[in-house]
């Protein structure tokens, strides 16, 4: 009788690994067969073996494209878990208004980071957005300046962008973590002398952890393939100062150069793929 079961289930799991067959492990074999070509998209392709990636490694805009993403994703990966969770402590408690507030806070993210970048860009566009002469107004003509025009200055601009836009997607798993606390326990903490800090830290954060996993390999990914907010508000400028790894990727496709930049994916997909793997495991003792 079990094996039926467990072939029953088998059974009814073909569709799902069928469908994770066709869009995953097919384009992933394929991406790695056409990685070691020279196919430029169009005629034929020949087999070049590790030249991609040797090139790739050869490359100084390649490698600063990675230091980009890298600096990205940590600043964003990180603000977002601090400022969703900041987030999501505050709508745990009680206060009028509270169901707008987190309509305000989440509403952000259901809008295109393409779309959403263009708005930003608009807004802070030097000399004629809207922020320059709202700080015009008030005497701070200087306030803004020239953001595109140094790397340190546009890649702070883009993160702060990003954490504004997604934190609430992050809120939203960390509340629901949050509600899901019994009670009793942090009373019990309570009535036990522990300070509001020690309630936090011993009983909220451990009760949490699978909701940090969620958010950590969530904006982990998200961070480490940004392309559209970057795309639409500095296009990788100054030069290509903030460009991504997926942007990239993309121009190297569109360059005729379509093995070499699927051999690029393929690197990026493991430069996700290991910290996507350490936090998990790290979480996962943790919890």
């Amino acid at each position: 009788m079990r094996h039926k079961r467990i072939s029953w289930a088998q059974f009814l799991s073909l569709p799902a690994l069928m469908l994770y067959g066709m869009f995953f492990v097919y384009p992933l074999l394929r991406g790695i067969g056409m990685s070691v070509t020279d196919w430029d998209g169009m005629g034929e392709a020949t087999f070049v073996g590790l030249q991609n990636f040797i090139d790739f490694f050869h490359d100084a805009r390649a490698m600063h494209d990675i230091k980009t993403t890298l600096i990205f994703a940590l600043g964003s990966a990180v603000l977002l878990n601090v400022v969703g969770l900041c987030y999501a402590l505050l709508m745990n408690s009680d206060f009028r208004g509270k169901s707008i507030a987190r309509v305000v806070i989440y509403l952000p993210a259901i809008i295109s980071p393409l779309i959403m970048g263009y708005i930003w860009f608009f807004l802070l566009q030097p000399g004629r957005g809207f922020l320059h002469y709202a700080f015009a107004q008030l005497g701070m003509t200087d306030i803004i300046g020239s953001w595109m025009s140094s790397y340190p200055s546009a890649l702070l601009v883009l993160v702060l962008v990003n954490v504004w836009q997604f934190s609430g997607m992050t809120m939203i798993i960390y509340l629901a973590g949050l509600q899901s606390i019994p009670s009793e326990i942090s009373e019990a903490a309570l009535i036990d002398g522990a300070s509001n800090w020690q309630r936090f830290w011993r009983v909220s954060v451990p009760m949490l952890m699978p909701a940090i996993r969620i958010n950590v390999v969530t904006n982990i990914i998200g961070s480490l393939s940004v392309f559209d907010v970057i795309m639409s508000l500095t296009e990788g400028g100054p030069g290509y100062a903030t460009e991504s790894l997926s942007i990239y990727i993309m121009r190297m496709c569109y360059g005729s150069r379509t093995g070499y930049s699927t051999a690029v994916a393929m690197i990026l997909f493991f430069i996700i793929l290991i910290p996507v793997l350490v936090s998990m495991r790290f979480t996962r003792q943790k919890s």
